[in-house]
Order: C-alpha cells, then sequence, then structure tokens
C-alpha cells in the first residue's frame, strides 16, 4: 500500500481512538495498576468501620492511637509499543480468491500501533516504544502529547531496509529495562523467529503484556499456482515449491498452524494476553471488540468476587 493511503486511514482513527481509549482504561486491563494503582497520600485517626489492615503501626506507635493510612488513586498509565521491523514483516499483501489483502504485515502493524498509541494519548497516557530488526533500531521513552506520538508514528512509516534476522528476545528485554514503572505492553510481531520465550516471561513478570500476531491469509492456504518461487524474509533461503500439489498445501497449513499453537502456548505459560490480527482484517475493529471483551471479561470476574 502507498504510504498516502497509510496515512489516509491513520488520519481516520481519530474517529475511533475516544471509544477504544475508554475500553482500554475501562476495561482494566488492569494489574497495570496494581501495585501502581493507589498512590500514599496522608495519614489519619482511626474510626469505626476503618480496615484495620490500613493501620500505620509506626505512627500509632509514635502516637499512642491507632492512625490508618489514606491513599489516592493513581490512573495514569504507560503504554509501550514493541514493533517488529525485520524483513519477514514486509511479506503479505496479496490477492487470494474472495479474501483481498493489500496490506504487508508491517503496514498491518503500523496502522495497529497507531490506532494504540493514539487511543492512549486521547485518554492522556505515556506512549513509548522501541522498534527491532536484527536489533534495536530506534527507541522512544514514554512521554505525554500528541507531537510525540506523531513522531513514533512518523518513524514507523519511514523504515525502510530492513535487516535480516530477528531480535525480538534483545527487544522485549531491552523494553523491560527501560520500564521503570510497572506498564502495558503491547508487542507487534509475527513471532517468526527463535529465543524469546524466556524474555517474554520476563517481561510478563513485571507488566500487562499484549502480544499481537500479524498474520496473512497466505498463512491458511497457498493458491494452487503451479510451480512457486518461496523465499525466507529473515534467512534469504529461496526454494521452488508445487503449489498446485495437495500434499504440499496440507502441509503448509500444517506447518503454519503449528507455528500458531506454539505461538499460544508461549503466551498462555508466560501470562500474555494474545491477539491474531490478519492483514485482511480491519485492525480498528479487531483491536476494539477485543478490549470489549477484556472489559466484559473483567466485569464478570467482579461479579463473581
Amino acid at each position: 500500500m502507498e504510504r498516502h493511503e497509510l496515512l489516509r486511514k491513520i488520519a481516520a482513527f481519530h474517529l475511533v481512538s475516544r471509544d477504544l481509549a475508554e475500553d482500554l482504561l475501562a476495561g482494566e486491563f488492569a494489574s497495570v495498576f496494581r501495585g501502581q494503582g493507589i498512590e500514599f497520600d496522608e495519614v489519619r485517626q482511626y474510626e469505626a468501620g476503618d480496615d484495620i489492615r490500613s493501620i500505620d503501626r509506626n505512627v500509632s506507635a509514635r502516637f499512642g492511637k491507632p492512625f490508618v493510612k489514606l491513599y489516592r488513586e493513581e490512573r495514569e498509565l504507560t503504554v509501550f509499543i514493541v514493533l517488529d521491523c525485520s524483513a519477514s514483516m514486509y511479506s503479505g499483501g496479496i490477492f487470494r480468491g474472495a479474501e483481498k489483502s493489500v496490506l504487508t504485515r508491517y503496514e498491518q502493524g503500523v496502522l495497529a500501533a497507531a490506532l494504540i498509541a493514539f487511543s492512549a494519548e486521547r485518554a492522556g497516557q505515556r506512549i513509548g516504544a522501541v522498534f527491532f530488526d536484527r536489533d534495536i533500531t530506534r527507541i522512544y521513552s514514554p512521554r505525554k502529547g500528541k507531537a510525540h506520538v506523531l513522531a513514533v508514528i512518523s518513524a514507523a512509516l519511514g523504515a525502510e531496509n530492513p535487516c535480516r534476522g530477528s531480535g525480538l528476545g534483545a527487544a522485549l528485554s531491552g523494553a523491560g529495562r527501560l520500564l521503570k514503572r510497572r506498564s502495558l505492553v503491547v508487542v507487534i510481531s509475527d513471532f517468526l523467529c527463535v529465543n524469546w520465550e524466556r524474555e517474554l516471561g520476563d517481561l510478563c513478570a513485571r507488566h500487562d503484556v499484549i502480544a499481537v500476531r500479524i498474520t496473512d491469509p497466505l498463512d491458511k492456504e497457498i493458491p494452487g499456482i503451479g510451480l512457486a518461487a518461496l523465499e525466507d524474509g529473515e534467512t534469504a533461503c529461496r526454494f521452488h515449491a508445487l503449489a498446485s500439489s495437495a500434499s504440499f498445501r496440507a502441509a503448509w497449513s500444517e506447518w503454519h498452524e503449528d507455528r500458531s499453537r506454539l505461538w499460544r502456548s508461549i503466551c498462555r505459560s508466560s501470562g500474555a494476553a494474545r491477539l491474531e490480527l490478519s492483514t485482511a482484517a480491519d485492525a480498528a475493529g479487531v483491536l476494539t471488540r477485543f478490549f470489549r471483551g477484556k472489559l466484559r471479561r473483567n466485569y464478570r470476574a467482579r461479579r463473581r468476587r
């Protein structure tokens, strides 16, 4: 897709970013606020009905009467985006039967990142980002403001000449070192790499993480177009395959499904929320449904408690 078409799509995001911003916060993505969601304010003398667990023993011992700690809620949230710019993300953007995909994986990833960033900015939250291919290429420390968001999105749109290979593990470790407070980390990648599982688990132990896996219709089914020339975007390995062969097409679909199952299993064991986003899908609609689904599940969980 041409750059001006992507910009036109992004320019329309202000129409949906308000609703998504409300879902982002109301959905309590929500252990983001656990531990940092309240901030100490003051102490006052104990009154009947106060929770005895809030008694400040040191102050009470000093004055000879019980005092309790008071807290104020701190709703500021840092949203941090980890965006994969590696060579494999530039695949996709094909036409296949009735299901049309005109976006590459990277373009869809940029649209998802832009929508999340605009929604967080509209909610008054801080936004940061790390871009990576084989190495970390750009780092944006968390800041507030539309100018900062536009700078991040502009840099993502201007990314060119990606290196082969994917340093996802290093990018996850780098995000963990940069973020000092519990944050919401959104990892946008095709996850077609190895040696990132431990880093994801470490990041999930300190932050809330959403893993957004960018897929393409071609992953599910390759067209029977005869002899096809294929290339691995990360290794540049090229080979020819008889795409008209039913056994090859079945093996192709099974390999991609195995990758998907493995990714889901890693996310589940690490504690990361997961979302698959196809290049043929409407990113705004998928993300809105995802966050609203989290809101409904959190509401039901609160009712059960």
